[in-house]
């Protein structure tokens, strides 16, 4: 991609003369992964890259001549002009349908935020002119951001470029300086969000500045996927060549918020154990370019069981192979088919419901993974949720506690004829549950969760009554009883009394 040289045009003028600048060139914005480069014809971008220019020039006004066959600008006054011009492009390298509303900002970190990655204020730029008019103390400026202002508003006729120039005499280009580099989309944007990359100058040596890049916002900022480039990348002598939102090799984008949607649904809103449900995944490709190395992970509720055979995949009514993998509670659907552009993949499977959905949410989760066609960026969705409500119907796995409080003449344990129950009598539950008995002594828990329970007999409730002691059964010498409880099931738990004081003979 080359830049209009029209606009990418640089004078010098004598307010160069009195001033070094150099010209930051964030960019190559991909309005995803950016990715611009300035005379580079090759396809691939790489991590590291040096723009070069041949050119020979002799300033009218003073005779100097500039003169440059490498990376370097070499001039005979001592002065030179670093310029490298950033550009925002889509998401694989081409120009955005329309820049109206884009805006590219360069910001100081917060002072008060140790991370670094927190906006502070905008970057104080020097403000220059185009033409350049003598002894008016204001230098020359460089196309499209002729005056330097900060932010710079984006335009179709610019095609993306923009720039910024760094005032030496500010310290603007001094050895650890930090910026932001912050690309806004045009206001309520739906498709494109917000980009921020962190950039640290690193060396300025001969008027060649190196920079390192980290993207704040988790977006890729190279062809390769890269969140951060460690390699430090020289941006010098792009006043004829004209960089782009890579001049730190940066291959950045601005990518569509929303290019993948994931839906799903199911065949009922209620269920219950026994029952079969189907549900159906919908992804939809809203992106600009094909996705490929789809990954659904689907993760179950309590009690719902995969069924394997049931998977079926299709877009546009053609049979789509997916696979699938079972780890616990999560199963994961993969496809090698490609999901064009505004078409959407369908997998539909089927699950049943055992007894153990009732002590589950009903809640099930999926999100799905994907890349781009085009540069292999990774692209996500989710989580997509349904939700089921459970219904114990005739498979309920609740079960049912009863049991007794009765005083226990021979000391066996068992209740027999003669042997009364014992109204008023308190149990407590492991779950803190109150239960009294009728006036028969008897109580009962309906909807109890399978599994080991505890029940504890509150003597102080029974005034005049002791634990009786059991002759048989040592375990029952205590006022707990453990009692184990099976899915539907029903459970006994007796307490036995005797009175603590000794009846009369009769006579």
């Amino acid at each position: 991609m080359r830049r209009p040289s029209s606009q990418n045009q640089t004078h010098f003028g004598r307010g160069w003369l009195k001033r070094f600048a150099a010209t930051l060139a964030v960019g190559g914005f991909l309005h995803s992964p950016i990715s611009a480069s300035a005379q580079i014809t090759t396809s691939t971008a790489t991590k590291s890259f040096v723009n070069q220019a041949a050119y020979t020039y002799t300033d009218p006004s003073s005779n100097y001549s500039f003169t440059s066959s490498s990376t370097q600008l070499n001039a005979t006054t001592g002065e030179s002009l670093i310029d490298p011009l950033g550009q925002i492009l889509g998401c694989n390298g081409q120009l955005l349908p329309d820049y109206q509303g884009f805006t590219v900002a360069l910001y100081d970190p917060d002072p008060n935020d140790a991370t670094g990655t927190q906006l502070g204020n905008l970057t104080d730029l020097t403000t220059t002119e185009v033409p350049d008019i003598p002894n008016n103390g204001v230098s020359l400026g460089i196309s499209p951001n002729t005056t330097n202002i900060n932010p710079f508003p984006l335009t179709n006729a610019d095609q993306g470029f923009y720039n910024f120039l760094f005032d030496t005499s500010k310290g603007q280009t001094d050895i650890g300086r930090t910026y932001i580099l912050v690309v806004n989309p045009p206001a309520n944007s739906s498709i494109y969000t917000q980009r921020r990359i962190k950039l640290e100058i690193t060396s300025n040596t001969n008027n060649l500045l190196q920079y390192s890049a980290t993207s704040i916002d988790g977006t890729p900022i190279s062809l390769q996927g890269d969140t951060q480039l460690t390699d430090q990348v020289s941006v010098a002598d792009a006043e004829k060549i004209g960089l782009s939102l890579l001049p730190l090799n940066l291959d950045m984008g601005l990518c569509q918020a929303d290019q993948l949607r994931i839906t799903k649904t199911g065949d009922r809103a209620t269920a219950e154990p026994g029952d079969t449900v189907i549900y159906r995944l919908s992804l939809k490709n809203q992106g600009d370019t094909g996705l490929d190395n789809v990954v659904v992970t689907d993760t179950f509720p309590t009690g719902f069981r995969f069924i394997p055979k049931s998977v079926r995949g299709e877009i546009d009514e053609q049979s789509v192979t997916v696979t699938t993998e079972s780890k616990g509670q999560q199963v994961f659907f993969r496809t090698s088919a490609t999901i064009d552009t505004g078409k959407t993949l369908n997998i539909v499977y089927a699950a049943r419901l055992t007894p153990d959905a009732l002590r589950g949410s009903g809640q099930n989760t999926a999100v799905v993974n994907a890349q781009r066609t085009d540069n292999d960026f990774a692209v996500q969705d989710g989580p997509a949720i349904h939700l089921m409500r459970i219904k114990s119907g005739i498979a309920s796995n609740y079960g049912t506690i009863i049991g007794r409080v009765f005083v226990d003449k021979n000391f066996d344990g068992e209740q027999q004829a003669g042997e009364p129950g014992v109204p008023n009598a308190v149990i407590f539950l492991e779950n803190g549950n109150r239960i009294t008995t009728d006036a028969n002594g008897m109580f009962s828990v309906a909807n109890v969760l399978p599994g080991a329970h505890v029940g504890v007999l509150d003597l102080s409730s029974l005034p005049g009554y002791s634990l009786a002691p059991n002759t048989r059964f040592r375990e029952r010498n205590s006022q707990s009883r453990l009692v184990r409880l099976e899915p539907g099931g029903m459970v006994r738990m007796n307490f036995a009394v005797t009175p603590a004081f000794k009846e009369e003979k009769k006579k």
